[in-house]
C-alpha cells in the first residue's frame, strides 16, 4: 500500500470540494427545488408536468428523435467501423481522416446550412428541377423531425464508430478462425461470433450517441422546433421564479439518463467478452477485389461528401451576396466577414469566445493536472482516488442543459457567480467543468507513461516533491498538457448549452449564442451566422490537428465511452 502524504489528502480536498460545489450541488440543488414544495416532499410538478399536453408532446418528440438518430447513427457506425478495421485498401488511411470531420463544428451550425440546402427556393430543388426530376419545390423539413434525425445522424456517427471500431479490434481473432473449422461462415459467423462479441462498444455507441441526441438544445432551436424536452427547458429558464416546471423537466432527463445509461451498462455486462488471446495476436486484414474496393472508396466517399455538406453549405452561405433558387450562390461577397467584426453583437461576442474559453482553459489545466496527479500518483488509499477520478469524469454523463439550469438556479443570489448578473465568472466556471473530463484524461494518459522510478531518483537524491513535480514531471507530458489544453480550448468555444442558457444579456454572449441571435434576423442573420460559423470551423479543426499530432492515436479515445 502507499505511504499516506498530507499534501495528497490537501490537493484532493482541493479539488473534490472543486467538483462537489460546481458539479454535484447545482444538480443536487434541481433534484430538492423538483421535489420539495412548501418545505415538504411532494411529487406535485411531475403529476403537472404528465398533464401538460405540451410536455407530453415534447417528451415523446424527444423519444422519438433520440431512438431514430440513434438507430441509424448505430446502423451507419457499425458498418464504417467494420469496414475500416476489417479490410486493407488503398484510401483507408485518407478515410480515417475524413471520418471524423463532423467532429469541426457542432450540429447547430450546421444547420444553417441544411436549412439553406433544403429550404423551399434551396439548392436541392433547383438542382433536381435542373435534371427535370421534379416540377415544383419541395418543402424537405416540413416535418422538422426529419431534419434533425438527419443532421444528428451525420454528426454524431463518428461517436459510434470509434466505439465499435475499438470494440471490433479487441476481438480475438483465432475465435473467428474456430468458428471457420467448425463450418461457421459469412453472415452466420458474424450473427453468432463477430456481432455478440462487439456489444459492448455498440452499448457504448448507443449510450452516447442516445443521451447526446436527447438532451440537445442548438439543433432544435435552428430547426425552430420548439416542442422537445431542452428547448421546453431552455424557455423555462427564462421565467425560473415564475415557473418552477424546469426543475422537475431537468430531474426528469437526469433519471431517463441514469436508467438509459445503467440498463445498457447492465445489458452490456450481463455476459463475459473477456477474451484469452488478446495481447499477442492481431486483426485480420481483409483483402478487397478491385470492383468492390472501388465501390466501398465510392460508398465512403459519398458519405463523407454527405457529412461535409451542411458544413460546405455555410461556408458558401458565409460568401454569398445572393443564393435563392440556384445551386450555389449566385453573387459573392466578403460583406459578412466585415461585418462580423464592425456588428457591435457579433465582434463583442469573439472577444468574449476568446476571453471565456483562454480562461476556462486555464481553470481547467490547474483543476485538470492536480486531479489527475491525485488519481494516479496521489499517495492516498486506492477508494479515494477512484472518487476523485469518477467525480472527474462525471461531466461526461450529466448534459450540458441540466448542469446549465443547475447553474441558473443555484447560483442565482450568489454575488459574482450569478448569471442575472455578470455570467463572466459562471461561464467561465461552467466552460471548464463540462471540459474538465478531457483535460483529466489527456494528463492522466501522459503520467501513465512516466515511471514512478524517475521521481523516486530525483526524491532519493533530495529533491522535494514539489520540485521534483515542476522539473522533472510536468516537461516529460508537456506534450499530453498542451494537448488537452488546446482540445478544451476549441470545445469551449463551440460550447452550445451553456452558452445558450447562462449569457442572458448581448454584451456577454459567447459566438455560439450570437449565432443563434443572429440567424433569426431573416434579412441577412443566415449570412453573418454562417461567417461565424465558419470561424469557430477553421479555430477547431486548427485544434483538432495541432491536438491529433500531439497525441497520435490516443486522440481517438477522448470521444470513445
Amino acid at each position: 500500500m502507499k505511504r499516506f502524504s498530507l499534501g495528497s489528502l490537501v490537493l484532493w480536498l482541493a479539488t473534490t470540494t472543486y467538483l462537489l460545489v460546481f458539479l454535484v450541488y447545482p444538480i443536487l440543488y434541481v433534484f430538492v427545488r423538483a421535489f420539495i414544495v412548501e418545505g415538504r416532499f411532494s411529487l406535485a410538478y411531475f403529476y403537472i408536468m404528465t398533464g401538460d399536453p405540451v410536455l407530453r408532446e415534447s417528451i415523446f418528440n424527444s423519444f422519438l428523435i433520440s431512438t431514430l438518430s440513434t438507430m441509424l447513427t448505430v446502423l451507419v457506425g457499425y458498418a464504417i467501423a467494420y469496414v475500416m478495421v476489417r479490410f486493407d485498401f488503398k484510401l483507408k488511411h485518407v478515410f480515417e481522416v475524413l471520418l471524423l470531420l463532423p467532429f469541426v463544428v457542432p450540429p447547430f451550425v450546421g444547420a444553417i446550412g441544411m436549412i439553406q440546402l433544403f429550404a423551399r427556393f434551396g439548392a436541392v430543388n433547383a438542382f433536381l428541377m435542373q435534371l427535370g426530376v421534379i416540377s415544383r419545390p419541395i418543402d424537405w423539413f416540413g416535418n422538422r423531425i426529419l431534419g434533425i434525425v438527419l443532421l444528428e445522424v451525420l454528426h454524431l456517427y463518428p461517436i459510434a464508430y470509434l466505439n465499435i471500431a475499438a470494440a471490433l479490434s479487441n476481438i480475438d481473432p483465432t475465435l473467428e478462425e474456430s468458428a471457420e473449422t467448425l463450418g461457421v461462415k459469412g453472415l452466420r459467423k458474424f450473427a453468432t461470433v463477430t456481432f455478440p462479441l462487439s456489444l459492448p462498444g455498440v452499448a457504448a455507441a448507443t449510450a452516447i450517441v442516445f443521451i447526446w441526441s436527447f438532451t440537445d438544445l442548438g439543433t432544435p432551436l435552428m430547426f425552430n422546433f420548439y416542442k422537445v424536452v431542452p428547448v421546453q427547458i431552455f424557455h423555462m429558464a427564462r421565467e425560473i421564479y415564475a415557473n418552477p416546471m424546469g426543475y422537475a423537466l431537468t430531474v426528469f432527463v437526469l433519471l431517463l439518463i441514469s436508467v438509459i445509461f445503467l440498463g445498457i451498462k447492465r445489458y452490456a455486462t450481463a455476459r463475459s467478452y473477456e477474451m484469452l488471446g488478446r495481447g499477442h495476436v492481431s486483426v485480420r486484414l481483409g483483402r478487397m477485389s478491385k470492383t468492390v474496393e472501388v465501390l466501398v472508396s465510392v460508398l465512403l466517399g459519398l458519405w463523407v461528401f454527405a457529412a461535409a455538406l451542411p458544413h460546405i453549405s455555410v461556408i458558401l452561405l458565409s460568401f454569398s451576396e445572393r443564393w435563392f433558387m440556384t445551386i450555389i450562390p449566385s453573387r459573392f461577397t466578403l460583406e459578412h466577414y466585415i461585418s462580423i467584426f464592425t456588428n457591435d453583437l457579433t465582434s463583442i461576442s469573439i472577444r468574449n469566445s476568446l476571453f471565456y474559453s483562454s480562461l476556462a482553459t486555464l481553470l481547467g489545466l490547474g483543476v485538470g493536472l492536480l486531479t489527475a496527479y491525485v488519481a494516479n500518483r496521489g499517495k492516498l488509499p486506492q477508494t479515494l482516488r477512484d472518487i476523485l477520478d469518477m467525480l472527474a469524469m462525471w461531466p461526461l454523463a450529466v448534459p450540458g442543459i441540466a448542469l446549465a439550469f443547475g447553474y441558473l438556479s443555484s447560483f442565482s443570489d450568489v454575488p459574482l457567480l450569478s448569471a442575472y448578473g455578470n455570467p463572466t465568472l459562471i461561464i467561465i466556471i461552467a466552460y471548464a467543468t463540462r471540459r474538465l473530463p478531457y483535460m483529466v484524461r489527456t494528463i492522466y494518459a501522459g503520467l501513465q507513461q512516466v515511471h514512478r522510478s524517475l521521481e523516486e531518483a530525483a526524491v532519493s537524491l533530495g529533491s522535494k516533491p514539489f520540485k521534483v513535480v515542476m522539473q522533472i514531471t510536468i516537461p516529460l507530458i508537456l506534450a499530453n498538457i498542451f494537448a488537452g489544453a488546446i482540445l478544451v480550448f476549441s470545445e469551449c468555444m463551440i460550447e452550445v448549452s451553456t452558452s445558450l442558457m447562462l449569457a442572458l444579456r448581448e454584451e456577454y454572449f459567447p459566438m455560439t449564442k450570437a449565432i443563434y441571435e443572429v440567424s433569426t434576423n431573416l434579412a441577412v442573420g443566415p449570412e453573418l451566422a454562417s461567417a461565424l460559423g465558419v470561424i469557430l470551423m477553421i479555430v477547431v479543426s486548427l485544434s483538432m490537428i495541432i491536438t491529433s499530432k500531439l497525441m497520435g492515436a490516443k486522440m481517438g479515445e477522448l470521444f470513445r465511452a
